[in-house]
């Protein structure tokens, strides 16, 4: 059977999932586990959402993630620094023996995402093992590289997806055996997310999962930037070694589905008039004096017929869709899968930021990526600035062209939820 370029065939090794001796905070230590954790690194709004989380607690996560100094170079050894403060105060204790993790979520609408938190092996692209479906930010890996350099420590985990089998023999059903038994621990964040940990460390246990795991491909659903920075570092340091490895959450899309949403823009410096003069004769463009649930419903409809956005920044919406056929054939390269060329993320980038607005997609001077949809509003109306809202692509699009080895442009989707920073960490030297 020909198997290539499915992500779950088969691979040469597949996934190979390794225990690690889990750092995690000491509840007697911290005013509590909820506020010492933080969304990922690049879902914290700033500066509002890092002051928040600063203040809420001094040992927060975000003082690692996201440390706080002048210069690049004295923000990492400041992570450094404050990471070593809390090891040797007993802040942050290594659990007592090697174990993979069972990571579960649930929120109010019964949602329930549970996984399983491993070091796994790094691997390349062409051996198909892990597959990326987006282009990443060089600066981005940089800065990502320089903190981990630092701190010697996966400070966070990705989120990757596979497909199980739903089999008595897979990894769910380990799991689903393991939360049977009292957590590590449990906590509700403030946005109303209950989070559970436990320890897998019994042999026969990590063996079926690691045995289970060998037989699998995963899509990154969140963490490219990270997972690239997994692969510099270990280009930079001897192998075999703990470079070899990196921090990441797997989750069985087969068994917990995943959410996918949109990524937005907020573009500094572009007042909402320019951007909307500026697209005259190419879009079709409508004022809507809506509030934002209603404004995101018409942009819903719109795009089940092409690509559409929803600008903001001024007070109201301006709904942009029906884009001029010659304009696309000569803005979109023609040298990819047309279900990439008829992406929103592509038509954004390719003929709205670099054609019409000319603003680069990688300098943070000009242009932010923001999850939050309501903040990316507030944060365009405060700065005087244009929001660029998206509307989310399906889930099987995003795999489809994965499988064909076809990125998508930066920062098309969110899947989630997200694992929260904190809970567990790796360092390097355990």
């Amino acid at each position: 059977m020909n198997t290539a370029g499915h992500p779950e065939a088969m691979a040469p090794r597949g996934l190979e999932l390794t225990p690690f001796r889990g750092l995690r905070y000491d509840p007697d230590r911290v005013g509590s586990l909820a506020a010492v954790t933080s969304p990922p690194y690049d879902v914290v709004v700033r500066p509002d959402g890092l002051h928040h989380l600063q203040d809420a607690d001094p040992h927060n996560i975000v003082r690692l993630i996201l440390p706080q100094a002048d210069t690049p170079s004295a923000r990492n050894e400041q992570a450094a620094r404050t990471l070593r403060h809390w090891r040797s105060e007993g802040v942050l204790r290594a659990d007592p023996e090697p174990g993979l993790y069972v990571y579960e979520q649930t929120d109010t609408d019964g949602m329930v995402q549970r996984g399983v938190i491993g070091a796994l092996r790094l691997s390349d692209p062409s051996d198909q093992v892990v597959l990326p479906h987006e282009d990443v930010m060089p600066h981005v890996v940089a800065d990502r590289a320089d903190l981990m350099r630092a701190t010697r420590a996966n400070l966070e985990p990705l989120l990757l997806t596979y497909r199980g089998n739903g089999t008595a023999a897979d990894t769910s059903a380990v799991l689903e055996r393991v939360i049977e038994q009292p957590p590590l621990l449990a906590t509700t964040t403030e946005d109303g997310y209950h989070h559970r940990l436990w320890a897998i460390t019994a042999p026969e246990d990590v063996a079926r999962v690691q045995a289970d795991l060998t037989h699998h491909q995963a899509l990154i659903a969140d963490g490219h930037h990270r997972w690239a920075t997994y692969r510099r570092l270990r280009a930079e340091h001897p192998s075999p070694g703990p470079w070899d490895y990196g921090l990441v959450l797997l989750v069985d899309t087969a068994r917990y589905p995943l959410r996918v949403r949109a990524i937005h823009r907020l573009l500094h410096n572009l007042p909402v008039r320019d951007a909307v003069a500026a697209l005259k004769g190419h879009f079709r463009v409508r004022r809507l004096d809506l509030p934002l649930a209603a404004a995101l419903e018409h942009l819903a409809e719109a795009t089940a017929s092409g690509n559409a956005f929803l600008l903001a920044g001024d007070g109201t919406f301006h709904l942009v869709d029906r884009p001029n056929p010659d304009l696309l054939a000569r803005t979109v390269p023609a040298d990819r899968p047309e279900a990439w060329r008829a992406l929103d993320a592509t038509v954004l980038h390719a003929t709205l930021l670099d054609h019409i607005w000319h603003i680069p997609e990688d300098d943070p001077a000009r242009i932010a990526y923001i999850h939050d949809t309501a903040a990316t509003v507030r944060k365009a109306e405060r700065d005087g600035g244009t929001a660029v809202l998206m509307h989310p692509v399906r889930e099987e699009v995003v795999r489809d062209l994965a499988r064909q080895g076809v990125t998508m442009p930066r920062k098309s989707t969110s899947f989630g939820p997200k694992p929260a920073s904190g809970l567990v960490l790796r360092a390097l030297d355990l």
